[in-house]
């Protein structure tokens, strides 16, 4: 049974009227009221609330990239980018500014708070950024933001694709997860020169140490691994101040607005499992007073095998994710056994399928391209 959050009501402005069309987010319940095993926002707020518990309050901003195609006469989406455009380009390299502003001020209508929006690296790539808030409104806000860039991209004749790497010689789509953590109304994350809080510190490392675990829910699908890797995709785990290369980095960012940037997830992932996970092993990490291991001041693009031969890498394939994460006893203890194991059953399915596949392409097209 749904039961609506009054609080999640918002009207869709790119809808035709007369009269106006509005969505909200619903818990699942069932009949006798209790929590549905599956319903991964009630998850959210657990875990959320478990922070809570331990004294903490949590902000999270998603960066969330994505690609801008052009369609053919029937309005079917095709692989040409709309413009050949590269990182904060402006017009008229960039033809998608506009069409970001719309998104962005839409938005705003719908009372969301977006902070930033740019050209990405790649051609007809774009990002943009929410203004943090916490984590189950971040959730839902990122659920919003796909449905709202794809309907704003469809009214201007274009497909949005948040497929991690629809284009196999250009940037992945990442969707970089800003978290920073306060207590008693003081954030704990500082900058390297200010000096790390231990429970910074423990957070990181509880994340780190989960990392291969989680990676599964953060890079859910077969296209998620062309991504790692490259393109200042992350491929190990590691940490570092303001270095891209690394799996987490520490932004130079003051007060309020410091925090740590983890950079593997891509926008295929359901936000509330991703969100569950990495705060629970950074809870973990600091119930466990976990150290955090040396940062890695290297590029890891470019660095010898002396450097990355000492660095645990992340799964390489959705197969390789699914069996790590199948075996995880964090995974099913912050899921539960049922939730972990009809995941994983899914994903195994997925990977066999990518695995039979004779035209990896083709397969990325019919499965992806088109819904994601």
């Amino acid at each position: 049974m749904l039961f609506p959050d009054p609080a999640t009501l918002t009207v869709l402005p790119w809808r035709p009227g007369p009269g106006r069309v509005a969505r909200f987010y619903c818990d699942i319940k069932n009949p006798d009221g209790t929590a549905f095993a599956y319903d991964s926002r009630e998850l959210l707020k657990r875990v959320v609330l478990r922070a809570q518990m331990l004294g903490y309050s949590l902000k999270i901003g998603a960066e969330c990239e994505f690609y801008l195609f052009k369609t053919d006469e029937d309005g079917l989406p095709t692989d040409i980018p709309f413009d050949r455009g590269g990182y904060l380009d402006i017009a008229p390299l960039d033809r998608c500014e506009d069409i970001r502003r719309e998104m962005c001020l839409t938005l705003e209508e719908m009372g969301l708070k977006p902070e930033a929006s740019h050209h990405e690296q790649g051609p007809g790539q774009n990002e943009i950024d929410f203004r943090f808030s916490d984590a189950l409104s971040c959730a839902d806000n990122l659920l919003s933001f796909k449905s709202m860039v794809k309907a704003i991209a469809a009214r201007n004749g274009l497909f949005a694709s948040f497929m991690p790497k629809p284009l196999p010689d250009a940037p992945g789509s990442g969707m970089h997860v800003n978290l920073s953590l306060s207590k008693n109304s003081r954030n704990v994350f500082k900058t390297a020169q200010e000096g790390h809080s231990q429970a910074a510190e423990s957070f990181i490392a509880g994340i780190l140490a989960k990392s291969a675990e989680i990676t599964l829910f953060l890079n859910p699908i077969a296209n998620s691994y062309d991504r790692l890797g490259k393109f200042e995709a992350p491929k190990y785990v590691s940490w570092s101040h303001q270095n891209r290369s690394q799996l987490i980095r520490i932004p130079a960012a003051f007060g309020e607005r410091a925090r740590m940037e983890l950079r593997s997830p891509d926008p295929s992932l359901n936000p509330y499992l991703a969100f569950s996970l990495i705060i629970a092993a950074g809870l973990d990490g600091i119930e466990g007073g976990m150290k955090l291991p040396p940062a890695v001041d290297a590029d890891l693009y470019t660095a010898g095998e002396e450097i990355v031969s000492k660095l645990t890498a992340l799964p390489r394939s959705l197969e390789e994710a699914v069996t790590i994460a199948e075996k995880s006893a964090f995974a099913a203890r912050v899921l539960g056994e049922e939730l972990l194991a009809k995941f994983s059953a899914s994903k195994k399915s997925e990977a066999a399928e990518f695995a039979a596949a004779k035209d990896k392409a083709a397969f990325y097209v019919q499965r992806y391209f088109a819904v994601l």
